[in-house]
């Protein structure tokens, strides 16, 4: 098997991006260290969990062309089940881990079901609705906190081989996750696989004449994204030491979407990109108002129209038209 599916120039301008942008991230904590400022691995670490909630985001939403507003479910599934689980005295990473991508599959693949099989505006309504559906449940939990929440005392516990018990340690595991994360959904969308759910997005009508089972290939795809949406959940618990319904409400939905478009939609990197980017903005903007996002709104208007692709989008369009890797 190849490492590379296919051929890829290491000099293209979306390589030679992609490769300083990870290396940066790997040098976020030890340059952190050296200017004594370890604010800079918190803030990092949460580009990194929305980075990876949003590259799952994407797997449906720019390749396949389903616009769900219901992803953040599967962020509070993660949470709360690491939550839940610590709450009974099961600290284990591994069990959560294994917990969280199991409940995201399931949820998924019945809420997938469903949805899959209606289009467009009714597609966008049904995902919103099993969102605020689990929202509200979460509410109603008054064991785990109800509306409050549910504090988590301690962080999950993976072994001695991997530790996330420090903030530095918690920052290597979730850049280790994503990484391995953008490897594997660029190998999957250039697979067959990947070919083929893009097909969908340009013509779903020409596929199913074709004979390909389109709606068992959305569904797989939906449930890859939960999943990692899941998994994204679990590190977000882990750092905040917190599960809370408002991670599931339909506005870190939105937030996830906006990450997407800033980046660059159906691109590898850009919803990693456009996640820092949003952290980023949202973080400066609150330090001088609490109307930040009176001015964050024209920014990303701006940007979208400036880069119809989002940010890493750019580096796209300084390569040739029609190259094989105009898709990354």
């Amino acid at each position: 098997m190849l490492l590379f599916p296919e051929a890829v120039s290491l000099r293209s301008p979306r390589v030679i991006a992609a490769a300083l942008f990870i290396l940066l991230l790997a040098l976020v904590p030890p340059i952190s260290d050296a200017i004594g400022e370890s604010y800079y691995v918190t803030l990092v670490t949460r580009i990194l969990i929305f980075g990876l909630a949003a590259a799952g985001l994407n797997l449906v939403l720019g390749y396949g062309g389903l616009v769900s507003f219901g992803h953040a479910l599967y962020l509070g599934i993660g949470a709360y089940t690491v939550g839940i689980l610590s709450f009974h005295g099961v600290s284990n990473g591994w069990i959560h881990l294994v917990v969280t991508i199991v409940l995201s599959a399931l949820v998924s693949l019945l809420t997938g079901l469903v949805c899959m099989r209606t289009s467009g505006i009714a597609f966008i309504m049904i995902t919103l609705a099993f969102a605020q559906m689990f929202y509200f449940l979460g509410i109603s939990l008054k064991q785990y906190g109800g509306d409050d929440g549910l504090n988590i005392a301690q962080r999950s516990d993976f072994g001695p081989l991997i530790s996330i018990q420090t903030n530095t340690g918690l920052y290597y595991f979730a850049f280790g996750v994503v990484a391995t994360t953008l490897y594997l959904s660029w190998r999957f969308v250039h697979a067959r696989f990947g070919r083929l759910l893009r097909g969908t997005k340009s013509n779903v009508r020409r596929m199913r004449v074709l004979g390909f089972p389109v709606l068992r290939y959305q569904v797989v795809a939906y449930v890859i994204s939960g999943c990692l949406c899941g998994v994204a959940g679990l590190l977000l618990g882990n750092f905040a030491k917190f599960a809370s319904p408002a991670y599931m409400y339909w506005t870190v939905s939105g937030d996830l979407i906006v990450m997407v478009i800033l980046g660059g939609i159906s691109t590898i990197m850009g919803p990693l990109v456009g996640a820092a980017v949003y952290v980023i903005l949202e973080t400066v903007l609150s330090g001088y108002t609490q109307h930040w996002m009176v001015i964050l709104g024209p920014i990303i208007v701006f940007i979208a129209l400036m880069a119809n692709r989002g940010l890493y989008g750019l580096f796209l369009a300084r390569e040739a038209p029609g190259s094989r890797n105009s898709v990354s």
